[in-house]
């Protein structure tokens, strides 16, 4: 086997999100080091900031003082916060800052406006905060007043995003009495980004209790050991709690691994990708499956995992707990031996392009044959184009762009119409890229 190209995984942007947020809600100063430096995370700096928070960047990492659980808006004028394209710091931090003081308003560019978020509104206006739309009702932007989370009892959907759940339970111990938060609707997506949010909670001081609803009883579990979540059968209490600050260092990205890992079972060369945490809970390890599944070979060491591949076969799987991995699987399977089918992905069509749509025109733009439904698309392998160079619309999208590069590695001649917008997650990428095209 020909030696593997060696990749340092970029740090995680969910863990650092989460981290940052813990930090700036905690009581004194804490050290985040290893963060991710991308435009989605200067958003949430910022954003954070404005409710109080002061963020130095130093030689040793980010030095971040907390607001002691009192993000603070304006008084006659919101605070300004800009989210950017960033969902992430848009729903976490909505349900953060409706748990502080003041006013904010939430406004953001490119689809944002088009994103929405009304259902974890009700589920905030239920717990005191007043909500102005100054649009469209249930899309940003808008304006929250508060003067804190004064009711008891919460129920989010987890059907559009898990963010929802998040936002609400790092906002939890800063309200002002107990309170408990249920899951509704019909089903549960992304779960696993619902444990990064638990564990970095407990990691700054803030835990929740988890119960699960077994034989018509609340039984309490370790959040690490809940797997599979059912509407109305897992609920969180939560005490008024400070955030403790502390060192912290951001683990690696399994989202942003996933295109070199996919290049190491596509490509000609095995990939070796360092810096990941073989137990994490990230859901997008579950790269490392699909891929297995789709006949790639994994192997473990002391220095990181390696990938490697010959002749791939296409798979029929469940990605509703790791979504930000379907294109990246789509341009894997393109290559493979056989259709591939993804399902239960439905809240793919609301990121920062409707992804089910752009996977299925862009695959189809290289030569593959594509189709999609209401949760999920196929992509069956044909001869791709290899006679000229073929320009793919990104649509923008950071993960788009990442993962139809992966198509070079099948002869394709990739040109990208914006590659520039990886800078929102990863803005190293081409640089490591370069390493295995």
């Amino acid at each position: 086997m020909n030696a593997p190209i060696d990749i340092k995984a970029p740090a995680s942007k969910s863990v650092s999100h989460r981290a940052f947020i813990c930090a700036a809600l905690a009581e004194g100063t804490s050290l985040v080091t290893d963060a991710l430096e991308s435009d989605d995370l200067i958003r949430t700096r910022r954003c954070l900031t404005a409710a109080g928070a002061v963020f130095r960047n130093t030689e040793r990492g980010w030095e971040i003082t907390g607001t002691a659980g009192r993000p603070s808006g304006g008084m006659k004028h919101p605070a300004d916060c800009d989210v950017g394209e960033s969902g992430t710091t848009c729903r976490l931090l909505t349900a953060v800052l409706a748990a502080g003081r003041g006013l904010f308003r939430i406004h953001g560019e490119g689809r944002m406006h088009e994103r929405p978020i009304g259902q974890l509104v009700s589920a905030l206006e239920h717990l005191g905060p007043v909500f102005e739309w100054e649009g469209k009702p249930g899309f940003p932007p808008f304006v929250i007043r508060t003067e804190g989370l004064c009711g008891d009892h919460a129920d989010v959907s987890l059907e559009e995003s898990s963010q929802y759940l998040s936002g609400l339970l790092l906002a939890a111990p800063m309200a002002l009495r107990p309170i408990v938060v249920g899951v509704g609707g019909a089903k549960v997506v992304s779960w696993p980004y619902v444990s990064l949010t638990l564990m970095a909670m407990a990691d700054f001081g803030a835990a929740l209790d988890v119960e699960l609803l077994q034989d018509g009883a609340w039984v309490p579990t370790p959040f690490t050991e809940v797997r599979e979540v059912v509407p109305g059968g897992i609920r969180f209490r939560a005490r008024p709690t400070p955030y403790r600050a502390r060192s912290y260092t951001v683990e690696g990205d399994w989202s942003n691994a996933s295109y070199f890992l996919a290049a190491g079972a596509a490509g000609p060369r095995p990939v070796r990708v360092t810096g990941l945490r073989r137990d994490s809970l990230q859901g997008d390890r579950a790269i490392l499956d699909i891929l297995q599944a789709m006949g790639a070979n994994v192997e473990w060491d002391d220095a990181g995992v390696t990938v490697s591949g010959q002749g791939l076969r296409g798979v029929e799987v469940d990605m509703g707990h790791c979504p930000d991995l379907v294109p990246t699987v789509c341009a894997v399977a393109a290559q493979a031996q056989g259709p591939t089918t993804i399902r239960n992905v439905a809240h793919l069509r609301i990121k920062e392009s409707d992804r089910l749509e752009a996977c299925a025109a862009e695959i189809a733009r290289a030569g593959g044959v594509t189709a999609t439904f209401a949760d999920g698309l196929t992509v069956t392998p044909a001869p791709l184009e290899k006679e000229r160079p073929v320009t793919f619309s990104t649509y923008g999208d950071h993960r788009m762009a990442m993962s139809l590069s992966l198509l070079e590695l099948a002869g394709v001649d990739v040109r990208l119409d914006k590659p520039a917008c990886v800078a929102k997650s990863f803005p190293g990428f081409w640089d490591q890229w370069r390493l295995v095209r």
